[in-house]
């Protein structure tokens, strides 16, 4: 067995994320061999190790998998709601481990969504520094313009700031509505539909088409299927992580 970064094996234990881990880590909470460690490069090998968190044994390490799941229309990205709306949870019938999706798409937009339960994977995938591209396809009203599609390329100001550069493509123009096609790689908050509603075009429809580079090609809303090596691999490097562990304890 090899000796892995703290934070990684209480993250994979699934008792926190790897930040909040090393909140806990700084905080005294985790012990070693009846020691407290506080030091944030610090190394365990679990199942060896003795290794307590507020002096109860962590649980054993989940078993990581990954699906693709094609989000519907009208369903809500959390694990319950109040209002007995559909969730994701309605969704999961077959599948034992409890896992969670990767971001968030709107009650009204369906397309690719990840779900796992690898944390450290998730919060790659989401982190700003990681550009992962997400594109989607919007029904607008009105014709759109080259200029428009120009200011949509190179960002526009919303009220929580200017938007990163994006591509954006005319695909049908029409004197009642468009087609528009955009990627962005922020993950703000109803941003396709503000940045379009800015330039005075409100979105009547909108589908995600691709979540780093999956597609829900072949899946029926509703429907998710298990991700493959090839995918899972690519996933990790769309995070900027490795699978290896010597390499991934260099992470972060």
């Amino acid at each position: 067995m090899t000796a892995e970064r703290l934070q990684k094996i209480l993250a994979r234990a699934g008792v926190a994320s790897r930040r909040a881990a090393e909140r806990l880590i700084a905080e005294g909470r985790v012990t070693v061999n009846s020691q407290v460690v506080r030091e944030l490069g610090a190394k365990a090998t679990q199942g060896v190790d003795e290794i307590l968190l507020d002096g109860k044994p962590i649980p054993e390490p989940e078993t990581l998998v990954y699906f693709l799941w094609h989000k519907p229309k009208g369903c809500l990205t959390t694990m319950k709601d109040p209002e007995k709306r559909p969730t994701v949870k309605d969704f999961l019938k077959g599948v034992s481990q409890r896992v969670f999706p990767v971001g968030r798409l709107d009650f009204d937009v369906d397309g690719p969504l990840v779900l796992t339960n690898d944390g450290e994977l998730a919060n790659g995938l989401q982190h700003p520094s990681r550009e992962v591209e997400k594109v989607y396809l919007a029904e607008v009203e009105g014709r759109v313009s080259g200029d428009k599609i120009a200011r949509l390329e190179a960002g526009v100001v919303l009220e929580d700031g200017p938007t990163a550069r994006a591509r954006a493509r005319l695909i049908e123009a029409a004197r009642e509505k468009s087609l528009v096609e955009l990627a962005i790689h922020e993950g703000r908050k109803r941003q396709v539909k503000r940045m379009l509603e800015l330039l005075g075009h409100p979105v009547l429809r909108l589908t995600r088409l691709r979540f780093a580079g999956l597609e829900v090609r072949g899946l029926a809303p509703g429907e998710l299927r298990e991700l493959g090596a090839g995918e899972v691999a690519a996933l990790y490097l769309a995070a900027g992580l490795s699978r290896d562990t010597k390499e991934d304890d260099t992470v972060g």
